[in-house]
């Protein structure tokens, strides 16, 4: 995705353009009789070069430009931009919007010599709270600590945000600053949170102590990290009482409602208390021993004609064919019937600078292509005949309403789901006849602060604050990643909110504090989301809010997958995380309990996700295998860039930008004996 055009615009504005505009004073002419060059810009100076703002304040700048002599020279600034770029965006004028909180860099270009200035952005006052109710009634004498969430005014969640807590009845229940409850006498409490000026009330009820005894259920268990144990409590004299869990050993979390989960092996203690009594009970915990090896078959670069090195994108298996797109203006196709040999067919060349996105209908027979940077400006996608891969043909093209540019597609029966880098919209397409695509509906989150920039790269106008990365539908259901607006779930046909292809429904929406997990100086949002089972995994992309993507030079990235339950569709919750410390997460693919991911500079990964999921994936030994993408020959040599993976049958196709595709074999496990990993599939699918 670090080549789209939100985030080219973002990293540009700060490295590549400054070659075009370093470039600017070389076109005029030295020739007899023409004018002399115009002063040469020595030093760019912002005003203010350091401010402090708030989410949704505007702060006009000024940038004057010196010569060597530190005179004051009359030019105008070419550009102005702000980053990251989805923190901040700058008007032509040099008015500055600041969206997020964190530190933004604001910056002008005049006479091809750049200027910055750092602003401190403030995160904004609580814009809501809300405090939970205490699960089960509390017994007299008993403790509970109450809980509350926070968000900001556009509905982020927050952690930093202290939580002031009182009761309105504390002759029933009582309760400290920090929300620890106790159960004074029989009734009913109002428990009071409050955070600035916002307040929520919870109840609590309080009933005699009549436990005679605490008992755990099961009295002693067996497991391997990573496989969640759920808990209970048998009390005899009461019934639903509020139970306060604790666990002690090497390394585990026990939730409120008694489920267990270990990182590491040994044997822990897990305690209840229910009222003024408790109980105890042991759990050994082994090592999951989910390993297994993962066998190079083949590696397919990507060149062009002269033999140059083509950085690769997407990738579509499909049958015994795959398709490849490209950070260049062509996709490939190969024939893979023989896995260890495989063969290329033709490729097709359209009129683009980027290739994002590649996939074809479930037949085979109509594929779809994105377009980014177009020379006409004219993007959209591209419908081409895939029927014969050996002789593939452009049918017709949709650019209609996505000009400004289309990052990815997902075709659903005869509909694309594309998504629109200019608004940051999705657009669904009937493409029932390939040769006249039509769309259908146009479906956006709502904006209160929206935007309208000019892109760096003069690719016209984008929106700012609001971005669509990538899509899946699955069941009549489309689950969008959207950048700062976090997840967001669309009926597109499963009827539950009435929504259709044409009439897209709000289902639910789960959003993320990327600015609390990632800090300062980085471009973050949801940018990958994939259903499977009871679960959507959501994946954040995360680079520097600058970088030069056309050096050699390893960039850094970083990047969380959140596994959201989705059993109840319409309150999605996040219960566990996969992180890689070296990696970056992009794109991801799950079947038969298993999970392959492009991790960037993580490369390849294989995790296991069967059963349960709770906590840290990656801590509880989860991760089955990892690949090595790079290349000494590479793009970037011996620099993995690891873009997604996808699983048929026993083996795994990974994608890497700099060093084009991998297929691998997952084989046997690691360790004799006893396993917790999936079985291996023997078929493709």
């Amino acid at each position: 995705m670090q080549f789209h055009s939100h985030l080219r615009a973002a990293t540009l504005a700060l490295a590549s353009i400054f070659a075009f505009t370093l470039a600017a004073p070389l076109v005029h002419a030295q020739a007899v009789g023409a004018p002399a060059a115009p002063p040469k810009v020595k030093t760019v100076e912002i005003s203010p070069a350091t401010a402090h703002a708030h989410v949704g304040d505007r702060l006009k700048f000024t940038a004057t430009a010196k010569d060597a002599n530190g005179a004051v020279l009359d030019i105008k600034p070419m550009i102005w931009f702000a980053a990251p770029f989805d923190t901040a965006g700058a008007d032509a004028d040099g008015t500055v919007l600041f969206r997020e909180p964190g530190e933004v860099t604001v910056g002008a270009v005049l006479g091809g010599k750049p200027g910055f200035a750092t602003v401190t952005v403030e995160a904004p006052a609580t814009g809501s709270i809300e405090a939970h109710p205490i699960t089960g009634s509390l017994a007299v004498g008993a403790s509970a600590l109450a809980t509350a969430t926070t968000r900001s005014p556009n509905g982020d969640p927050r952690e930093d945000i202290v939580v002031h807590w009182t009761s309105k009845n504390p002759a029933i229940a009582k309760v400290n600053d920090a929300g620890l409850v106790t159960g004074v006498a029989p009734g009913t409490a109002t428990l009071v949170a409050k955070a600035d000026d916002k307040s929520s009330e919870a109840a609590v009820k309080v009933v005699a102590d009549t436990v005679k005894s605490v008992s755990i259920e099961p009295v002693a268990s067996s497991a391997k990290t990573g496989e969640v144990i759920h808990f209970s409590t048998k009390t005899e004299g009461a019934k639903d009482l509020a139970t306060t869990w604790s666990v002690s050993g090497p390394r585990a979390t026990i939730y409120p409602d008694g489920g267990f989960v270990a990182e590491k092996p040994g044997v822990y203690q897990v305690t209840a208390i229910v009222g003024k009594h408790e109980a105890t009970t042991s759990i050994e915990v082994a090592p999951r021993n989910a390993e297994r090896e993962l066998e190079y078959i083949a590696h397919i670069p990507l060149k062009d004609p002269d033999g140059k090195v083509i950085q690769t994108a997407e990738e579509w298996v499909i049958g015994n064919n795959l398709y490849i797109s490209s950070i260049s203006d062509r996709i490939f196709s190969y024939d893979i019937s023989d896995p260890k040999n495989p063969k290329p067919l033709d490729s097709l060349k359209v009129d683009t600078r980027l290739i994002n996105d590649v996939s074809t209908t479930a037949d085979g027979k109509v594929g779809v292509l994105t377009r980014e940077g177009a020379s006409n400006r004219k993007n959209g996608i591209v419908l081409f005949d895939s029927s014969d891969p050996a002789h593939l043909k452009p049918i017709s093209d949709f650019t209609e309403t996505v000009t400004g540019g289309v990052h990815s597609a997902y075709i659903n029966t005869h509909y694309v789901y594309i998504t629109d880098d200019a608004k940051g919209s999705l657009h669904i397409i009937d493409i029932a006849d390939p040769a006249h695509p039509k769309e259908v509906a146009e479906w956006m989150t709502p904006k209160t602060q929206e935007q309208t920039v000019t892109s760096p790269l003069g690719e016209g106008m984008i929106s700012v604050g609001r971005y669509l990365h990538d899509l899946q539908v699955v069941d009549g259901l489309a689950y969008l990643a959207y950048w700062r607006d976090g997840l967001i779930i669309l009926d597109v046909g499963n009827g539950m909110k009435g929504g259709s292809p044409s009439n897209p429904q709000l289902v639910a929406q789960l959003k993320f504090n990327h600015y609390a997990l990632y800090g300062n100086g980085w471009l973050a949002g949801t940018h990958t989301t994939f259903r499977y089972k009871n679960y959507v995994f959501v994946g954040d992309e995360v680079f520097p809010a600058s970088f030069d993507i056309d050096s050699k030079d390893r960039i850094p990235v970083r990047g969380r997958l959140h596994v959201v339950d989705v059993t109840d569709i319409q309150n999605p919750r996040e219960v566990a995380y996969y992180e890689i410390p070296e990696g970056g997460m992009h794109n991801v693919w799950a079947a038969n309990d298993i999970l392959v991911a492009g991790d960037y500079a993580g490369g390849g990964r294989v995790l296991d996700i069967s059963g349960e999921m709770r906590g840290d994936l990656y801590a509880q030994g989860r991760e089955i295998a990892s690949f090595w993408t790079g290349d000494p020959n590479g793009y970037r040599p011996n620099l993995p860039f690891a873009w997604g993976a996808q699983p048929v049958g026993d083996l795994i196709y990974f994608n890497d930008v700099d060093t084009g595709v991998w297929i691998a074999k997952l084989g046997k496990p690691k360790f004799q004996g006893e396993t917790t990993a999936p079985p291996i599939q023997s078929k493709a699918e």
